[in-house]
């Protein structure tokens, strides 16, 4: 009887892991999976973006000198900081509450107050809101959809508009973007932390422009509800924390300001009795709609005519408004049609 021997074995070290790319190749080439020409077009969009945002930024000077003046007071006071004061005496403050103002005095205390200091962060916004769209879309549709939403974003006329101005719509429609962006991706996974980035980020939108910044809660709430991997009782639960988490971002200032006797802080500009609540409800609420609140932008309703044309649903369509972002709607309508019927009957 044979034996057969097998032969010795040579050990081997297990083949080395491939080496993970620098971060700027990582930067430049993009996701691993993305086809040559993602990264490349994303880069292009945000650099046109940046261009078309930050050339001859400092052609309209100021701005809007109100919320200049403020941004002034800003870089003498860490009062007026605070409250938004129109003045360093902290006389009085704007009609806003101040965030979008504190992302401007931060920069003006850094570089100096000059037109550019006030409007490049700004641009800057914008820039970043292309960004969020494109990463939004992107995670739905893919590279190509999110490439043409970013670009829409950034052609927009009223957005290239506010993007190079020193109102507060530039930083309110970033966090709300991101908000949107946050909404995506607490629904894919039911995740409550992302949840609850939603309600801080629309917390801070509050503090932008008040109560334009719940505009969206209704849509962004029924899309958790609807599509959420989790039992109903957990999807609840998670849309009233994160209604806390809005509540709390977003009440803050407003109860420090309350809580401050009138004689020991200035007074709330836009506002008839020196309150933030009535500013809040009244200026920048429902006197945007109906145009009746006194304080507010004087509208005039149906029929009527004031500073920034009649109030009522047909705004959006009128000459004043129509041709800066209404001509998206009807689009945007009829997609949302056909995406309802393309998901037809599938699970939720």
């Amino acid at each position: 009887m044979t034996t057969v021997q097998n032969p010795p074995t040579t050990w081997a070290p297990p083949p080395a892991a491939p080496a993970r790319p620098s971060r700027a190749r990582r930067l430049v080439r993009g996701r691993a999976g993305d086809p040559g020409w993602v990264r490349p077009a994303l880069l292009a969009l945000l650099a046109g973006t940046g261009l078309l945002y930050l050339w001859d930024l400092g052609a309209s000077g100021w701005s809007n000198s109100f919320y200049a003046a403020a941004v002034q007071a800003g870089t003498q006071s860490w009062e007026a900081f605070f409250y938004g004061s129109s003045d360093a005496g902290n006389s009085i403050t704007v009609d806003k509450p101040p965030a979008s103002l504190w992302v401007m005095e931060v920069s003006a205390r850094i570089f100096g107050l000059n037109p550019w200091s006030l409007l490049v962060p700004e641009a800057l916004m914008g820039v970043a809101t292309v960004g969020v769209v494109y990463l939004a879309v992107r995670r739905v549709v893919g590279a190509g959809a999110g490439l043409l939403a970013g670009a829409a974003m950034a052609l927009t006329p009223v957005a290239a508009l506010m993007f190079r101005f020193d109102n507060p719509d530039a930083l309110l429609v970033l966090l709300m973007s991101l908000a949107a962006y946050a909404t995506m991706r607490a629904t894919e996974r039911a995740s409550l932390r992302w949840l609850v980035g939603v309600g801080v980020l629309l917390g801070f939108a509050f503090l932008t422009k008040t109560l334009q910044a719940v505009l969206v809660v209704p849509g962004f709430a029924l899309v958790y509800l609807v599509a959420a991997p989790a039992s109903l009782g957990r999807r609840i639960r998670d849309l009233l924390v994160a209604g806390a988490a809005l509540v709390v971002a977003g009440g803050w200032w407003v109860a420090v300001v309350e809580l401050v006797p009138a004689s020991s802080r200035p007074y709330i500009g836009g506002s008839q009795t020196n309150s933030v609540w009535e500013l809040i409800w009244g200026y920048n609420g429902l006197g945007r709609l109906t145009g009746d609140e006194t304080g507010s932008v004087g509208g005039g309703g149906a029929g009527g005519g004031g500073t920034w044309g009649e109030t009522g649903l047909s705004r959006l369509f009128t000459a004043e408004i129509g041709g800066q972002v209404s001509w998206l709607l009807p689009a945007a309508l009829a997609l949302l049609v056909a995406g309802l019927v393309a998901v037809g009957r599938a699970p939720r």
